[in-house]
């Protein structure tokens, strides 16, 4: 039954061409309360590092004190300058004709020590600016708590490894909801989950695979349900409002279709979103027990003396299970995964306990992003999984978009968005699946981690050459305007005129 089960989400990915989605977008229009939406993140945009009572986060530590890790050693001290420029932001935000705009606060800005005794008034005036000017103009917000910007003072102390960060994060969720509640009624506790903890390309750069990224996945999971439960306790009679959680939401797609293989890819799915979504989103809470099961078993193999995987108490596990209102899933990409032979000889690490192969189609078209090929399939693959998965809950696509060297006509980031807002229609439709909203990651482009400046994923481009960071609308803007007005998937040559001309 297992094995049946699995073919049902399997395509011929080796051999997929992709021309029917190219060829064929979706007919079927966007239910009338379907909410679309546009992204950004603190420290990715707003710059005004050492503005106005700001405090210090990893990002502005490991820029300056490990620059060679980041593309031309750039960094995020001004970006885009959003926090001297939200005001024409709001602008490009209203243009789009969006329902709400995800934008995250800087947890630092807000409590420049990560701690609950010291209110930086400048910074939450900033946000509060923010938030009013967007609802001036009819836009919803909807904040993220924590986007990847841990203040350093929190980090010094072991980060998301300090089980102690769950409580540093419940007050630094009171102070939101207790300044932005009143107009703030979709709050997204985490985006992601423990990147720079097992692996040494993201902030902080632990490296410590298959012990730190475990530790701050259960720190993480109980932070999120502490928030949620303020929320619940003290906030939600008066605000109304929601509190859900952003995941990872890549699809993993068996390479062939030998068994060995099938089981792989669900093994990366559990691996990969199931550590994190299990313990909140499933009917039985806790970690997934395909993934308890491994880490415990290669623990004893290696020689430890008790699992690396951490143990939620019965009372934890009761205490996280059932904390949303939502789910949020960051949908990029989809990866084939063919399962691999087991190495008890190699050292600790995650790789180890998945055991799978990673790869792409090469067929797929490729984005700049070295990571990011083209598979709309996946998309509708996941949020079926999803639905069957976790008992069917609402589901905010929270980011999804194309990567590009900056380009105005940038119609591959336009063909991008069709082929994936069709197969999200075919999830909605086909497969009744409640996704509730869709939003395009980004705003404009903006500082991308590690890459720096070189990957563009904006739909506004920004000049960073200029002091000023002068914005300039994409053609995909127009493309989009038109999607949220029409409520449908609108072909390339409807936009034309505005294609073969210049802004």
């Amino acid at each position: 039954m297992y094995v049946l089960a699995c073919l049902s989400y399997i395509v011929a990915a080796v051999f997929w061409s992709g021309a029917a989605t190219d060829d064929v977008l979706s007919k079927h229009r966007f239910p009338k309360d379907f909410l679309f939406g546009v992204a950004s993140s603190a420290y990715q945009v707003e710059g005004g590092r050492n503005v106005n009572g700001n405090g210090e986060n990893i990002w502005d530590y490991f820029t300056k004190t490990k620059p060679e890790k980041f593309h031309n050693s750039s960094n995020g001290d001004v970006a885009c300058d959003s926090i001297n420029k939200f005001r024409e932001d709001v602008k490009l935000v209203k243009n789009l004709g969006v329902d709400f705009y995800r934008f995250s606060v800087s947890w630092s800005r807000v409590l420049p020590e990560g701690y609950s005794n010291n209110i930086n008034k400048d910074g939450l005036r900033y946000y509060n600016d923010l938030i009013n000017e967007l609802i001036a103009n009819g836009i919803e917000p909807m904040i993220t708590m924590y986007h990847y910007d841990l203040p350093l003072p929190l980090h010094q102390i072991g980060g998301w490894t300090n089980p102690y960060l769950a409580y540093y994060f419940e007050d630094y969720a009171r102070i939101l909801f207790s300044y932005f509640g009143d107009r703030v009624k979709h709050w997204i506790t985490f985006n992601g989950g423990c990147a720079g903890y097992g692996e040494d390309g993201f902030a902080p750069f632990l490296n410590q695979p298959g012990i730190a990224n475990y530790i701050c996945n259960q720190v993480l999971v109980l932070a999120h349900a502490k928030a949620y439960h303020l929320y619940d306790r003290e906030f939600r009679m008066l605000q109304k409002g929601k509190v859900g959680v952003t995941l990872e939401g890549n699809w993993y797609e068996p390479g062939s279709f030998a068994v060995e293989d099938i089981e792989a890819a669900e093994r990366a799915r559990e691996f990969k979103l199931g550590v994190y979504a299990n313990p909140i989103y499933h009917p039985e809470g806790n970690f997934p027990k395909a993934v308890r099961e491994r880490v415990d078993n290669i623990s004893r193999q290696e020689g430890y003396l008790r699992s690396r995987l951490p143990t939620f108490s019965a009372e934890e596990v009761e205490y996280v299970q059932g904390t949303y209102d939502f789910l949020g899933l960051n949908c990029y990409t989809t990866f084939l995964v063919k399962d691999a032979e087991e190495d008890v000889s190699e050292k600790t690490s995650s790789d180890k306990d998945i055991r799978i192969k990673m790869y792409q189609d090469k067929q797929w078209h490729k984005a700049k992003s070295s990571w990011l090929r083209v598979y709309p399939d996946g998309m509708r693959k996941m949020l079926k999984w999803v639905k069957d998965k976790y008992d069917d809950p609402e589901i905010i696509i929270t980011e999804n978009g194309y990567s590009d060297n900056g380009e105005l006509v940038d119609i591959e980031r336009i063909k991008y968005y069709q082929k994936y807002l069709s197969a999200i229609l075919e999830a909605i439709h086909e497969d009744e699946v409640n996704v509730r909203g869709y939003t395009a990651w980004s705003l404009m482009d903006n500082f991308e981690w590690i890459m720096g400046y070189s990957e563009k994923f904006g739909l506004y481009h920004v000049n960073f050459s200029d002091p000023n960071r002068k914005r300039t609308a994409k053609k995909s803007v127009d493309w989009y305007k038109k999607v949220i007005r029409e409520r449908r998937v609108v072909e390339i040559k409807e936009v034309s005129s505005r294609l073969k001309g210049d802004l």
